[in-house]
């Protein structure tokens, strides 16, 4: 997938929107990093686009990471089947930075793609009084492994496997809207993927939670907390958990632009990766 075809895509889909009636604003969520309907870093239930039972609808977003040491370049597309099924494709381009200076490494960028697809198993975001359950998988392949294997990942590539179970509570605290998500992952990935599966410390598969909290401020407007567990799988260098605070703007149905502040803790040796993040999807 290259760069060109994605902004192909993207220009499609932002010539072609039409804002759904069947959904409320802001229930397809924002693209999360690895491509998928959610918050920035944790995968959700719902699926991407606006379209109801009867209905496709679709995404393309744009994301980027910068901790000052380290950026990450993230985007995609999605494609959703009558809000049952979710497909799904991203590229990531994981900047070494201050890594690649210190180290003189002959590399300076990690990239892999990911292939991703989500089921809708049963309930609805809103109009059911049990959450929205939805599973998926997320295959994940390096485009030049030489550095992970180096450092000690086992494989360049691997599937992810996830649970998700999502509620908006429309009269939540305070009588704002809540929204609530859970999600159990089944993975190798070292960083997400970017330093390969499996490790010297650990090569065996975890499960990991991850998990969203989200005010609704208005129909336009959410605040929001995440955090995501990771398996700590070699032994070069700890993993730490990632967690966010966001704010996510709806101004349509055809753009959504989140803002957050992250925490990806140690990456690689290199200690308090923290930074902006920033992302925009379109949406029809």
């Amino acid at each position: 997938m290259s760069a060109r075809l994605l902004a192909v895509l993207v220009l499609l889909l932002a010539s072609g929107a039409q804002a759904r009636d069947g959904r409320l604003l802001a229930t397809g969520g924002a693209s999360q990093l690895e491509g998928a309907a959610g918050g920035g870093i944790v995968p959700w239930a719902v699926l991407a686009g606006y379209g109801t039972r009867d209905q496709d609808g679709g995404t393309a977003f744009y994301t980027r990471v910068d901790t000052g040491d380290y950026a990450l370049d993230a985007f995609g597309v999605a494609y959703t089947f009558r809000n049952r099924l979710e497909l799904s494709l991203a590229r990531q381009r994981f900047d070494l930075g201050e890594l690649q200076r210190r180290l003189s490494l002959p590399w300076d960028a990690l990239e892999q793609d990911i292939f991703g697809a989500k089921l809708r198993l049963a309930g609805d975001l809103v109009y059911t009084p049990w959450p929205q359950l939805s599973l998926g998988v997320q295959h994940k392949r390096l485009r030049d492994a030489a550095l992970p294997l180096a450092v000690g990942a086992r494989d360049d590539r691997g599937t992810d496997v996830y649970l998700s179970a999502s509620k908006l509570f429309l009269a939540g605290p305070g009588g704002r809207q809540l929204l609530l998500n859970s999600t159990l992952r089944s993975t190798r990935a070292n960083q997400m993927g970017l330093l390969g599966h499996g490790g010297d410390r650990d090569g065996g598969r975890s499960l990991v939670f991850e998990g969203s909290a989200a005010v609704v401020l208005n129909p336009r407007w959410v605040l929001g907390l995440e955090y995501r567990q990771k398996p700590d799988n070699l032994g070069f260098a700890g993993e730490d958990a990632w967690m966010d605070a966001f704010v996510a703007w709806f101004p349509n149905k055809n753009v959504a632009l989140v803002a957050a502040w992250a925490d990806l803790g140690s990456i690689a040796t290199l200690d308090g990766q923290r930074g902006g993040y920033l992302s925009l999807q379109l949406s029809y």
